[in-house]
């Protein structure tokens, strides 16, 4: 969602590359991995973030650079089967943490336009990614209010 609001085109070359198989260098066990993700979620780190934990830290010393291709999972398939998934999508959640900062902001600076602007399109965000959302990791009845993103966001 990164030039639906803006005329920005993004980063360049910001594919990854192709591959079919992890690489020879790194050939840690896949229960290890799979050990590693589940520990670094109870330490509160977001799948984006033990991704990079992994890619950095590693398991046991060696490189992680890409759970899937080492352990045939993704990382939030991985945190589902050990039931320490959280309960929002942490796309969803980022976009809900943004949206009550800026309505925190509104409500001290109410002539701040293009932070009013900013809000308006976070929260149009947010209502497409519930849409998407609903019936199969949120409630087929969850709609978007500032008042519940603060509940959500406090558990």
């Amino acid at each position: 969602m990164a030039r639906m609001h803006t005329r920005r085109r993004g980063s360049s070359s910001s594919d990854k590359p192709v591959a079919d198989e992890a690489p020879e260098w790194s050939d840690v066990d896949a229960a290890d991995i799979e050990a590693r993700v589940v520990e670094l979620a109870e330490q509160g780190n977001d799948p984006s973030q033990i991704g990079l934990a992994l890619r950095d830290e590693g398991v046991k010393g060696v490189p992680i650079p890409d759970v899937k291709l080492a352990t045939g999972k993704k990382v939030t398939t991985i945190l589902e089967e050990n039931d320490a998934a959280s309960d929002l999508p942490e796309d969803l959640r980022n976009l809900m943490e943004r949206a009550v900062r800026l309505r925190e902001h509104m409500e001290e600076n109410q002539q701040d336009k293009s932070n009013r602007r900013a809000l308006q399109n976070t929260e149009s965000k947010i209502r497409r990614l519930v849409s998407y959302y609903q019936g199969n990791k949120l409630d087929e009845d969850f709609t978007y209010s500032y008042d519940v993103a603060v509940e959500l966001l406090e558990k």
